[in-house]
C-alpha cells in the first residue's frame, strides 16, 4: 500500500463528507447548519487542494481544478456568512442561510467529481 496515496484519498474523501455534513439539511434553518463544520470543512479542502499540486497528469489537472473550485465556493460561503453575522447585522436570516448552504452545494459538486475521478483513477490502475 503506498501510504501517499492513502493520505491523497483520505482527504479527498474527509472534504467530501466534511462538506457534505454541513449541506444536509433544510435550506432555510440556519440552526441545522453549523459554522464550525463549514471551517473545518474550508481547511480540509485547502489541505486537499495543497496534496493535489504535485500531479503533472491531465487527471492531476482535473483533480486540481475541483479542488479550486469547491475552496473558492466555501470561501464565498463563509464571506456571506460573515458579513451577514458581523458587517450588516442582520444575522442568518433564511435568506443569507440559502445563499451560504447553495454555495456550499456548489462545492459539494465539485468534491463529488474529484471523489469519482479518484475513483476512476483507481479503477484503471494496473499492477
Amino acid at each position: 500500500m503506498n501510504l501517499e496515496k492513502v493520505i491523497f484519498g483520505f482527504f479527498i474523501v474527509l472534504a467530501a463528507t466534511l462538506n457534505f455534513g454541513f449541506f444536509i439539511g433544510d435550506i432555510g434553518r440556519p440552526e441545522l447548519h453549523n459554522g464550525y463544520e463549514l471551517f473545518a470543512a474550508i481547511v480540509v479542502n485547502l489541505i486537499a487542494t495543497a496534496l493535489k499540486f504535485g500531479d503533472r497528469t491531465q487527471i492531476g489537472a482535473v483533480h486540481l481544478a475541483t479542488s479550486l473550485v469547491a475552496d473558492l465556493q466555501l470561501i464565498a460561503a463563509a464571506v456571506t456568512w460573515a458579513v451577514a453575522v458581523h458587517v450588516t447585522g442582520d444575522g442568518m436570516t433564511p435568506h443569507v442561510t440559502s445563499s451560504v448552504v447553495s454555495l456550499s452545494g456548489g462545492a459539494l459538486f465539485a468534491n463529488v467529481v474529484s471523489v469519482v475521478i479518484l475513483i476512476a483513477e483507481t479503477v484503471m490502475l494496473r499492477r
